[in-house]
């Protein structure tokens, strides 16, 4: 089974730009579907986006669509998350997710998950 590990937050200025990381291991991560899921304080984990195993189809969430893209290296056993245009509601833990069955943007479908990320973004 795969592990993820997430790496990349911080605390950003509004309107900066973070750049989340992915690292697999375990597995071959082109066996998998890969989304990025996010929490803010004090509410439910929200999808961010998701990606198919050969990077055919993305998928985001209204909230970042145009400012988030999300990428993967299977050779590099990689996925990134590029955030730009950065809003103090994009606070939160970035988690990354892998699924070797399901590609949606639910928690339910994704069954390996990183210890998340926090990005703090400032007003």
């Amino acid at each position: 089974q795969v592990q993820l590990v997430e790496s990349g937050g911080g605390v950003v200025q509004a309107g900066g730009s973070l750049s989340l990381s992915c690292a697999a291991s375990g597995d071959t991560l082109g066996s998998y579907f890969i989304a990025w899921f996010r929490q803010s304080p004090g509410k439910e984990r929200r999808f961010v986006s998701a990606i198919t195993r050969t990077s055919s189809s993305t998928a985001y969430a209204d909230a970042v669509r145009g400012r988030f893209t999300m990428s993967r290296d299977n050779a590099k056993n990689m996925v990134w998350l590029q955030m730009n245009s950065l809003k103090p509601e994009d606070t939160a833990v970035y988690s990354c997710a892998a699924s070797s069955s399901r590609y949606g943007d639910t928690e339910r479908e994704y069954n390996y998950w990183g210890q998340g990320t926090l990005v703090t973004v400032s007003s």
